[in-house]
C-alpha cells in the first residue's frame, strides 16, 4: 500500500486592491486614486499607499483595468528618422528618458516608425481608431506642422516636444529647449576667448530649431558688435556639409576664429575640415557644437557644446500630458528650458 500523496505547496494569495488598502489603512477607492490619479490622493496617504504596494508586490490587472477604467496606461511617440533632428542621437536619448519618465508614473510608451507627418498622422488615425493609448507625444515639430492641429481637431492628448513654429499663439501643451540662449552663450564664452570673426554653421532658414539658435547667435554677435558679413553658412544636417562649409569659410579673407555650429554634427565635419588643412581646433580655430551627443566626447579634441536638458523635457511632457489625461490642467502649457554651454578642449586657445 502506497503512502498518501504529499500535499501540494499552496501558491501564495496574489495581492489585491483590498490587501493593499487594509495594509496602507485606507479604502479601497483611495487606492484606486493612488494608482490611477495620484493628484487626487493627499501626498502623506499618497507615500503610504504605495509603500503597501510595494511591500505586498501588488501589480494591477492591466486587462481588467483597461475595461473598467478605459485606460491603456500606454502613450504614443513616434521613433524620428535619422536626419530628422536626431543624427546625433538626440531624439534616441529622448525617447530613453521619456519611457523611464512614464514608467515612473505607471505608465508605458508604445514607440512607432513613420517616415513622414503623413504617415505619422496615419498611425495616430489607427491607434485612435482601436483606442489603443491613451495620449501621444509628438517630437521635431517645425513650420507648418500639421500634426498638432490633427490630434487637436480629433480631441486626442497631446504634448509636444517642441515649440509651434510660426503660430503666435498655441492651443496645444509643449515643452522646449530655449536653443537662442544656448548659442549665446557660446559667442559669450568665444568673445571672453578673445575671438571677434565667429561664424555660424547652420541648418537652412525656416527649420524652427535651427533658425532660433541662429538667432541667438546673432543677437549676442551684434551685442559685441562684431561683424557678421560673410560668416553664415548653411546646409541640411551631415558632417560632409560641416566639412564643405568650413572649407569654404576657411577661404575668405581674413576667415574667422571661430565657429558656432547648429549641432553636434556640423561641429564634427568642422573638425574634420580643420584637421584635413593643418588648422589645429582650438588653438587655431575654436569650435562650438549643439546637443552634447556622444560624438562630442568621441572626437579629438573633445567638443564644447551646448546640452540640452533632454531628461527634464521628458520628466516635463509626461508631467503636462498626464494633467490633461486626469483633468488637472485647464489650459495649454508653454514649457521652455535653458540649456548650459559644456566647455571642452575644442574652444581652448592651448588645445
Amino acid at each position: 500500500m502506497t503512502g498518501a500523496p504529499e500535499p501540494r505547496a499552496r501558491t501564495p494569495a496574489r495581492p489585491t486592491v483590498e490587501s493593499v488598502a487594509r495594509r496602507a489603512q485606507v479604502s479601497r477607492q483611495t487606492v484606486s486614486n493612488a494608482l490611477n490619479a495620484p493628484h487626487r490622493v493627499h501626498p502623506d496617504t499618497l507615500a503610504r499607499v504605495l509603500e503597501a504596494v510595494e511591500e505586498l508586490g501588488y501589480r494591477p490587472n492591466s486587462a481588467a483595468r483597461t475595461l473598467r477604467t478605459q485606460s491603456t496606461r500606454l502613450l504614443a511617440c513616434r521613433l524620428l528618422p535619422t536626419l530628422q533632428m536626431n543624427a546625433g542621437g538626440v531624439l534616441d536619448r529622448f525617447l530613453h528618458t521619456l519611457c523611464e519618465a512614464a514608467r515612473d508614473r505607471g505608465y508605458d510608451v508604445l514607440s512607432f516608425a513613420a517616415a513622414s507627418d503623413d504617415a505619422e498622422i496615419d498611425v495616430f488615425d489607427d491607434l485612435l481608431r482601436r483606442t489603443a493609448v491613451d495620449g501621444y507625444v509628438i517630437a521635431g515639430t517645425h513650420h507648418v506642422d500639421p500634426r498638432p492641429r490633427w490630434l487637436a481637431g480629433r480631441g486626442a492628448p497631446f504634448v509636444a516636444f517642441g515649440r509651434p513654429w510660426g503660430e503666435a499663439e498655441s492651443a496645444h501643451s509643449w515643452v522646449d529647449v530655449d536653443g537662442a540662449a544656448g548659442t549665446a552663450q557660446a559667442v559669450d564664452h568665444l568673445v571672453s576667448r578673445g575671438h571677434r570673426r565667429i561664424a555660424f554653421l547652420g541648418w537652412p532658414e525656416g527649420s524652427g530649431a535651427g533658425d532660433d539658435r541662429f538667432a541667438g547667435w546673432e543677437r549676442v554677435v551684434r551685442v559685441h558688435r562684431l561683424p557678421t558679413r560673410g560668416l553664415v553658412r548653411r546646409a541640411e544636417d551631415g558632417v560632409a556639409a560641416g566639412a564643405e562649409l568650413t572649407a569654404r569659410l576657411l577661404e575668405a579673407v581674413p576667415p574667422p576664429t571661430a565657429l558656432v555650429c547648429v549641432s553636434d554634427v556640423m561641429a564634427v565635419g568642422a573638425l574634420r575640415a580643420l584637421d584635413d588643412r593643418g588648422v589645429r581646433p582650438g588653438g587655431d580655430v575654436a569650435v562650438t557644437g549643439f546637443d552634447d551627443s556622444a560624438l562630442a566626447t568621441v572626437v579629438r579634441p573633445e567638443l564644447t557644446t551646448v546640452r540640452q536638458p533632454l531628461e527634464a523635457v521628458a520628466d516635463k511632457v509626461i508631467e503636462v500630458l498626464l494633467e490633461h489625461l486626469h483633468g488637472a490642467r485647464a489650459g495649454p502649457a508653454r514649457v521652455l528650458l535653458a540649456p548650459a554651454l559644456v566647455v571642452r578642449r575644442s574652444t581652448e586657445p592651448g588645445a
